[in-house]
């Protein structure tokens, strides 16, 4: 699944917050997977890195631009 930037600048402040929480949960669940030998596509570690890194640009231009968002992002 791939989050693109246009998605995400529509999506509430605690919209986006869920998502990384949900996104965060899935790459360790992947990284368990992958080390187990059940997943073989270790592209998905990747692309999931990678929609985390997206929100957390997305959150940082929010906050860069004045909206209230915690320094700290769980």
């Amino acid at each position: 699944m791939v989050l693109y930037p246009e998605e995400l600048r529509k999506m509430s402040l605690e919209e986006l917050k869920k998502k990384l929480k949900e996104l965060r949960a899935e790459l360790l669940k992947q990284r368990i997977q992958v080390k187990m030998g059940t997943q073989k596509n270790v592209k998905i570690i990747r692309n999931t890195r990678k929609d985390i890194a997206r929100i957390l640009t997305e959150l940082r231009n929010r906050q860069i631009k004045g909206e209230k968002v915690e320094e700290k992002v769980p």
